[in-house]
Parts: C-alpha cells; structure tokens; sequence
C-alpha cells in the first residue's frame, strides 16, 4: 500500500468516527439529501448571514465515503461565501468524476481516488450535491426590498 493509499484510509477513518460539524442547527437553512443507490441519508444545515455560511452542521448515516466526505465539505466551506462555496462543490465534483485535482481543495484532495470507485462517486457527491440544492433554494428564493 503506498503512503498516499494509507493516508486516503486514515483521513476517510478519522473523520468517519470522529465527524467534524456533526449535529444541526436551529432555524438553519436546511436540506436533505440521499443517495438511492445505496441508502446513504444526509441532513446540512446552512447559517448564512447575507452571503456567507457562518456555521454549516451535518447529520446522516451512511458509508465511510459519504459521511467522511460530509464532514470534510463543511470545514471546506465554513466561512466561505456562497459563491466560494458553489465553486469549492463544482471542483471538489470535477475531481471525483477524474479531472485533476485543484489545489485549493486541500485536504479534499486526498479523496480523489475515489474517482477509480465508480460505484462510490455518489457516496463522495453527496454531501456536495445536497450542498447545491441548498445553494439553489437561496438563490430562488425572493428578495425583500
């Protein structure tokens, strides 16, 4: 196994037993999100002051992928504004389907060897896709002048 294989399996392990932003947040932007193929649930909850996620929660259940992947989304893009956010989401999804990883994604990159697991692709997405579908809500949704 190579250096980069052991660490892909810590990193996926640590945060799958030790979730960072798991739990909700009261009166949050919420969105729900499952992967059919498999069972994987995932609950965000998204605190945005004006255009930035100021605190961003999880809950769900599910493989190692899909919440090891949640967990790192929302330290990812806690702070970032909604437009980096939508960015981080669309590099981190370009990555997994085998396009070259950006550096700006960090420790995302060490789960681009997903991208060789067709059959886990939708657990990695996940927490991304239902990221987007929040996004798209508040997008939607009407301004007050």
């Amino acid at each position: 196994m190579s250096f980069l294989d052991s660490l892909y399996k810590e990193i996926i392990l640590d945060h799958y037993k030790n979730p960072r932003n798991r739990g909700e947040i009261a009166g949050a932007l919420h969105q729900e999100g499952l992967n059919p193929s498999c069972g994987d649930e995932l609950e965000l909850f998204l605190a945005i002051d004006e255009d930035r996620i100021e605190d961003v929660k999880f809950t769900g259940e599910g493989c190692a992928i899909s919440q090891s992947s949640a967990s790192m989304m929302t330290q990812a893009i806690k702070g970032k504004t909604l437009k980096e956010a939508l960015e981080i989401s669309r590099k981190f999804k370009d990555m997994i389907q085998g396009k070259p990883a950006a550096e700006e994604l960090g420790d995302l990159q060490l789960l681009q060897g997903i991208s060789k697991l067709h059959a886990r692709v939708k657990c990695a997405t996940l927490a991304w896709v239902t990221l987007e579908q929040a996004l798209k809500s508040v997008e939607e949704a009407p301004k007050i002048s």
